[in-house]
C-alpha cells in the first residue's frame, strides 16, 4: 500500500496519543477520536522502563520524561512483615538497561503527548466505530456522530474492550478475566520516608513508590471473583486486607480517603490475535495484547507499538511481524509473574519467598535478568527527534 497521508486514531490514551505524535512527525494528517469528554485519564501512575523511554526519544519526549524520575536509591521485594526478600538497585538497573525507570502520573504523560499535536488534532466526546477496514485500493472508513471519516490508516487504540479489534477479528474470544482485581491511589503522605518496594503475601500484593511531585503512588491486588465491590467502601476493603502489613502501608492507608481509591478488575488477552492489522487498520496497546500489570509493561509496550507503527505505516504486515511475537512473549511472562506473586497457599508462598531470597543472595544481576530482552529494547529507526537512542533492536 502507498504511504498513508491521513490517519485516524480511535482512542486518546497513552498508546493512541504516542501513535498520533509519531505519525504526525512522519508528515501524516492525524485525527484522534476520544470518546471521553476530556483526555484526563482514569488511572493513577505509570512506570516507564528504558525501552519505553527510548521509544519516546523517537518523538523527542524521552529526555523530558527522564527528568521526572522520582528516586535513585534501592528498593525491592518484601514480605507482609517487612522482611526483604530481594533488593534492587536503580543504579545497576540503569547500567544494565541503559537508562532509568521513571514513575509519573498518567495525566502528566497524557498532557506532554497532547502538547506535541496540532490544536485541532484531538476530538473529545467523539465516539467512533470502524465501518470499513479498507484495502490497498480503498480507504478505510470511520463513523462518528458528526459524519464519516476516510483514512489511509486507522489505528485502533481503544483499550482492552476494543470495538475495533472485535470488528477486525469477530471470532476472537477477546480479553478474559485474569483472576484478580487492583486498587490504586496517588496521594500526599506527610512525613512518609520509605524505600520503594513491592510486597507479596498470600493471594495479595502491595506496592508503594514515591513520585517526583512528593506524592505517593500505592497499588494493591488480590485474588477475587470478577465484578466484586466492597460492602462499604474500597478504603475499608484495603484496611481489611492490608491494614496489618509493614510500614509505610498503614500510614498510606491512614492518609487515604475512600474517594481516592480506584478499583478495577484485570483482564488480559490469553489467545494471541492472528495479526495486529487488517486492511488499512492497525491495533496497538491493550487493544492488541492486553496483559496483567505484573511486569509494568502494558503502557510501555503500547508506546513501543506506536513508534514501530509509525516506522512501518506503509507496510502494516511488517508492523505485525515486528510486534506480535515480542508482545505475545511479554504478555505470557506477565501472566506467569502474576500467578507467582499471587500464590494463595501457605506452602506455595513459603517456597516462592525462599526462592526469591536465594535469588537475591546469588546476586542482583540475576534478578535483573528477568527484564533482559524487555527493558533493553531499542526502536528500529534512528530517532528523528532525538540523538539519545541508538538505532536497531537489541
Amino acid at each position: 500500500m502507498s504511504q498513508p497521508r491521513r490517519a485516524v486514531v480511535i482512542g486518546g490514551g497513552i498508546g493512541g496519543l504516542t501513535a498520533a505524535v509519531a505519525l504526525h512527525r512522519r508528515g501524516l494528517h492525524v485525527t484522534v477520536l476520544e470518546r471521553a469528554r476530556s483526555l484526563e485519564p482514569v488511572g493513577a501512575a505509570i512506570s516507564l522502563a528504558p525501552n519505553a523511554l527510548r521509544a519516546l526519544d523517537v518523538i523527542g519526549l524521552g529526555d523530558e520524561i527522564r527528568g521526572l524520575a522520582a528516586w535513585s536509591g534501592d528498593g525491592g521485594l518484601r514480605t507482609p512483615s517487612g522482611r526483604w526478600l530481594s533488593r534492587s538497585s536503580a543504579e545497576r538497573a540503569a547500567e544494565r538497561f541503559g537508562g532509568p525507570l521513571v514513575l509519573l502520573h498518567r495525566a502528566t504523560l497524557i498532557e506532554r503527548l497532547a502538547a506535541l499535536l496540532p490544536a485541532d488534532a484531538v476530538r473529545t466526546d467523539a465516539a467512533a466505530a470502524l465501518a470499513d477496514s479498507g484495502d490497498p485500493g480503498r480507504a478505510a472508513r470511520v463513523t462518528t456522530a458528526d459524519g464519516e471519516l476516510e483514512a489511509d490508516l486507522v489505528v485502533g487504540a481503544d483499550g482492552v474492550r476494543s470495538a475495533v479489534r472485535g470488528a477486525l477479528f469477530p471470532r476472537h474470544p477477546g480479553a478474559v478475566y485474569s483472576g484478580f482485581t487492583t486498587w490504586r491511589v496517588v496521594i500526599p503522605v506527610p512525613g512518609a520516608r520509605f524505600a520503594s518496594h513491592e510486597t507479596w503475601g498470600r493471594g495479595r500484593i502491595w506496592g508503594t513508590h514515591p513520585l517526583k511531585d512528593g506524592r505517593v503512588y500505592a497499588y494493591a491486588a488480590a485474588l477475587t471473583p470478577a465484578g466484586g465491590r466492597a460492602p462499604d467502601d474500597e478504603k475499608s476493603e484495603l484496611l481489611r486486607r492490608f491494614g496489618d502489613w509493614h510500614d509505610p502501608i498503614p500510614a498510606v492507608l491512614a492518609a487515604t480517603r475512600p474517594e481516592d481509591v480506584l478499583r478495577h478488575d484485570v483482564h488480559h488477552i490469553a489467545e494471541p490475535l492472528p495479526a495486529y492489522h487488517h486492511g488499512r487498520v492497525a491495533l496497538l496497546g491493550d487493544a492488541a495484547h492486553a496483559m496483567p500489570p505484573s511486569l509494568g509493561q502494558g503502557g510501555n509496550q503500547a508506546i513501543e507499538d506506536a513508534t514501530v507503527l509509525a516506522h512501518h505505516c506503509d507496510d502494516l504486515a511488517a508492523y505485525t511481524a515486528a510486534r506480535l511475537p515480542r508482545t505475545t512473549a511479554i504478555a505470557r511472562q506477565a501472566v506467569r509473574v502474576a500467578r507467582l506473586s499471587l500464590i494463595r497457599s501457605r506452602a506455595g508462598a513459603a517456597l516462592r519467598d525462599t526462592a526469591m531470597a536465594a535469588l537475591s543472595k546469588a546476586g542482583p544481576a540475576l534478578f535483573l535478568r528477568s527484564f533482559d530482552g524487555i527493558a533493553d529494547w531499542a526502536p528500529p529507526q534512528r530517532p528523528y527527534a532525538s540523538e539519545h537512542t541508538p538505532a536497531g533492536n537489541r
